[in-house]
């Protein structure tokens, strides 16, 4: 990464591990682009120092594990405790991904698994505790995330 922008190394790496950081060794991006596994080793480490690579996370079904109910919660922050609230609500029981809008009402989205209608209203109660109004809820039945296309390079396509 020079300046801070991605090459082409860069962007193979990090499609290959949103696609599959598991099963996807720098063995196998550094035969796609003829480079050493050294080298992809070392850019993984910049690019994590560099906090563009923040985390690996791990795609859980938590229907398989006995929370069958996965909640998306709307919720309205004053702007000035907008970044603190969301902090906070990482901490209640049963929230597993909290998203921090930058615009308008409704600028905090919370997703919070429970096995029953009891434990989301006991979420939507401890949201409110911390300061959050809850606007709306909708329960999500799947989830889909997928890696960014323009990352996927061709071996024809380095320079």
């Amino acid at each position: 990464m020079k300046n801070g922008t991605l090459d082409k190394l860069d962007k193979l790496i990090l499609y290959e591990l949103q696609k599959d950081a598991r099963h996807t060794s720098s063995n196998d991006i550094a035969e796609r682009m003829d480079v050493s596994s050294s080298t992809v080793r070392n850019r993984i480490k910049i690019l994590e120092d560099e906090e563009i690579i923040r985390g690996y996370d791990v795609d859980v079904d938590y229907e398989k594990v006995g929370y069958d109910l996965y909640a998306l919660i709307i919720c309205t922050a004053p702007i000035p405790k907008r970044e603190q609230l969301a902090k906070e609500a990482r901490e209640v029981p049963g929230v597993v991904k909290v998203r921090e809008i930058m615009t308008g009402e409704e600028n905090i989205h919370i997703a919070a698994v429970g096995s029953n209608k009891g434990d989301l209203s006991r979420i939507g109660r401890d949201l409110n505790e911390l300061g959050l109004d809850v606007a709306d809820e909708d329960l999500i039945y799947h989830e889909f995330t997928h890696a960014l296309h323009t990352f996927n390079m061709k071996i024809d396509d380095i320079q």
